[in-house]
């Protein structure tokens, strides 16, 4: 497989450290709101490369984070006068919800709390050589960290000053916090270091640094994220990782572009910031929003528009078409070449394996089926390769092509009824009873070989 690489800026051939076994960590949620669909995007980008190092045959430790320690955490916890347990449960919740909803797969994943870690914290914190300590907490000085910038070019002239928020741009660089001392109305853990106790919690750069070493060990295969990660959060981790251990902390960083809506940054105040409910209310399927996103190249930005996700939705339902054909049998069908199947698989997974080309494998999904609604499903030889390459499909692209139901035997007899009425010439008849079937949402197409259902 190869992957574009942001350290390096270029696409390379990836091999694991670990021959079969790739180590992957993906940087979670911070659960103090919704997550909008800027944040499903990375999600889905990150399900689908899980998916598709899966497929080409590799087995795939993940670990994602749950951020539950942050500066927006406490802010809010205080603006609505509540526990931060309570708030970053309920958030945590509604997340995992979300994610089941868009078919991001996290049944085989390890999640873990920032507030599961701040043992391997402190302890990490303890082994940076270039620490230093400060009334309001400890920080990372970047002045002797000769390699501080590998994502973007900094300013360092600002690198005598120290920064104690979590999140900051690159016109901001300085010295960070990697624990923060005691404030009002936050939780805080004691942290013997140097001689000293310093009551405090966390910073949020060390968090990912810590849990993701903790499962996956030091250096590891592929870190993900979105691309506002770079710069702090990213450059942060690996450099106070590698100034710890004198070790890189992954081999590979992988990031996903911006999702823009309407052609803007999603902001409250512009109206729009979405979340996966706002897309469901609009009578949208989650799974068509993923299809979007597959759509799209990762590394290229992506415009969401409410037609956009129309078009999204009507490509999943001839999607959903050509796997209800598996229904459908016809004994006059034309077999599909016996390895015509197999083919397409592999030049799908092809794709896929080349810096996840989504686009392109999508994009041969229409000649497939153009063939396969044009021939029919033969029963025998046809019908046996379609359901293994619809498998193949729901497991790469997660869209559940398989977990549709066949129609009723008495939809199946009125389709046959209007067959008759159609033979006989009934148009009359014939058009009762396509509308019968049409207020059961399902639509028909009229082919040499006999009638095709689909659901409208």
């Amino acid at each position: 497989m190869k992957l574009f690489n942001s350290l390096t800026q270029k696409i390379e051939e990836f091999s694991p450290i670990k021959k079969g076994q790739v180590l992957l960590y993906t940087c979670g949620p911070t659960v103090y709101d919704h997550v909008h669909i800027g944040n499903l995007r990375t999600y889905v980008f990150e399900d689908t490369l899980r998916r598709a190092l899966k497929a080409t045959g590799y087995g795939v430790k993940h670990v994602m984070n749950i951020t539950d320690i942050e500066d927006k955490i406490f802010a809010r916890a205080n603006q609505t006068n509540q526990d931060f347990k309570i708030l970053t449960a309920k958030y945590e919740k509604i997340f995992l919800k979300d994610i089941s909803k868009i078919r991001i797969d996290l049944h085989e994943s390890k999640l873990i709390r920032a507030s599961q870690a701040i043992t391997e914290m402190q302890e990490l914190i303890r082994q940076i050589p270039n620490r230093y300590i400060e009334d309001d907490g400890v920080y990372f000085d970047i002045g002797n960290y000769k390699d501080y910038g590998r994502f973007v070019t900094l300013d360092r002239s600002h690198q005598h000053h120290r920064i104690n928020n979590d999140e900051y741009d690159k016109e901001h660089v300085a010295d960070f916090a990697l624990w923060k001392a005691k404030k009002p109305d936050e939780p805080s853990w004691d942290f013997k270091i140097d001689g000293k106790n310093i009551e405090g919690r966390p910073g949020w750069h060390i968090e990912c640094s810590a849990m993701s070493v903790k499962y996956l060990g030091q250096p590891f295969d592929i870190h993900t994220g979105g691309v506002d990660l770079k710069f702090p959060h990213h450059e942060n981790e690996i450099a106070q990782s590698r100034a710890a251990t004198g070790k890189e902390l992954a081999s590979f960083f992988v990031h996903a572009e911006h999702l823009l809506v309407d052609g803007r940054k999603m902001s409250k105040s512009l109206n729009n910031f979405l979340t996966l409910e706002d897309v469901i209310a609009k009578g949208f399927d989650p799974i068509a929003l993923r299809l979007l996103f597959l759509q799209a190249h990762y590394r290229s930005q992506l415009n969401f528009t409410w037609d956009s996700i129309g078009a999204a939705q009507t490509n999943l339902k001839s999607l959903q078409a050509f796997a209800d054909l598996r229904f459908q049998t016809q004994p006059g069908a034309t077999s599909t070449p016996d390895d015509y199947f197999t083919e397409q698989q592999e030049s799908i997974l092809a794709d896929l394996s080349n810096d996840l080309a989504t686009p392109t494998a999508l994009a041969k999904l229409d000649k497939i089926i153009d063939l396969v609604g044009s021939s029919g499903v033969d029963p025998t030889r046809t019908l046996n390769q379609l359901n293994q390459f619809l498998e193949f499909l729901d497991l790469v692209f997660g869209l559940e092509l398989l977990k549709s139901n066949d129609i009723t035997p008495e939809q199946k007899q009125l389709i046959t009824k209007r067959e008759e009425a159609r033979v006989s010439k009934n148009w009359a008849k014939a058009d009762e009873l396509r509308q019968q079937l049409k207020s059961q949402k399902i639509e028909l197409n009229d082919t040499e070989l006999g009638p095709i259902w689909y659901r409208a």
